[in-house]
């Protein structure tokens, strides 16, 4: 029988701490025997958890950690005062060898941080990117998954032309292990679909993905998010952030207007009533939760960075997906993908 797949968990971080981590990692543990979590954090404080909740031991590993950084709190100072914090010692355990991958949702700057300071960047990676799944109308895949990918949402601000190529690089790699897609299509978000449109990085990237080895679908705009016409889009950290929180509050937007309309008259919830169907498939589809986590793609180890507000389901979803890009060996599928740019000329 194979090793069980050992993912270090960040049970203090988020929104909800250390209650709905270790429930997650709980029922995570009933479920699939592939995978043990090793849960870093106060260990009484998750031994009070795991004690009113249904789990199975064998499964689950609790490591003493120092702390937790608050969500509010600034990363790098956070950071130097925390030494012995949960995410930092999460990094550790993996970078020493006792697990495979790292998952918090926690504070993202320091989460980004901890895997610097911890890991080390992929040789032929200049930066490191934080990707996101976002709905789309169009399904993705053989599985059909109804969303795609997006890189960077705010690991790095300003990206060059070279950076830009990474991250085209590594989205591809993630698509094809997540999604199961033989030959991501990818896409930089600029202002038009003209080679000619966008910044110079972007302008100097456009050529170089044109002339290189990756399923290069050209640019696309903002209108085309939504409608899922590629697979992977790439944009700068500062431009992606804004765009990923735009589509996170599209989801809280319709709830709102739902749930105020329905409190109103009768004619509205009877209209409501018959819409019923469309509304929950786009409250599906923009529900972040049933996605997982994101990952934070370039590093020699696999991180993947849970909604801060994540529950109990997000966060065994999170643990999950982490799992499978450690099955499907996503970072050697990114060093193949370095050596095939290397092989065709590319920077």
């Amino acid at each position: 029988m194979a090793e069980p797949i050992r993912i270090a968990l960040d049970a203090m971080g988020g929104d909800h701490g250390v209650t709905e981590a270790m429930r997650g990692a709980a029922r995570l543990s009933l479920e699939d025997s592939d995978i043990h979590v090793l849960c870093v954090g106060d260990v009484a404080a998750m031994d009070a958890v795991l004690g009113e909740t249904q789990h199975d031991p064998s499964r689950l590993t609790l490591v003493r950690s120092g702390g937790a950084v608050p969500m509010e709190a600034r990363p790098r100072t956070a950071l130097a005062e925390l030494p012995s914090c949960s995410v930092l010692t999460a990094a550790r355990v993996v970078e020493d060898g006792g697990a495979d991958a790292l998952v918090s949702a926690g504070n993202t700057g320091a989460t980004v941080l901890s895997a610097a300071e911890t890991f080390s960047i992929l040789p032929g990676i200049r930066r490191a990117a934080l990707a996101s799944v976002y709905p789309t109308a169009q399904p993705h895949g053989p599985k059909g998954d109804p969303f795609a990918l997006m890189l960077d949402v705010g690991a790095t601000l300003h990206a060059t032309a070279e950076d830009l190529v990474g991250f085209a690089l590594m989205g591809t790699a993630y698509s094809s292990v997540v999604s199961e897609i033989a030959s991501p299509r990818v896409a930089l978000l600029s202002n038009g679909a003209e080679a000619s449109k966008g910044t110079a990085a972007i302008v100097d990237a456009h050529g170089r993905l044109l002339d290189g080895p990756l399923h290069f679908s050209g640019n696309v705009e903002g209108l085309d998010i939504p409608k899922g016409s590629v697979d992977v889009i790439v944009c700068d950290g500062f431009l992606g952030n804004v765009v990923l929180k735009m589509l996170e509050g599209m989801g809280d937007v319709l709830s709102s207007l739902a749930a105020e309309a329905s409190a109103r008259r009768l004619q509205w919830r009877i209209g409501l009533s018959m819409l019923s169907g469309g509304l929950r498939e786009i409250q599906r589809l923009t529900d972040w939760k049933m996605y997982g986590g994101a990952p934070l793609l370039g590093f020699d180890r696999v991180v993947i960075k849970a909604h801060g507000r994540s529950e109990a389901g997000a966060i065994r979803n999170a643990i999950k997906v982490a799992a499978k890009t450690v099955r499907g060996d996503l970072l050697g599928r990114i060093e193949d993908g370095v050596s095939a740019l290397r092989l065709d000329g590319s920077p």
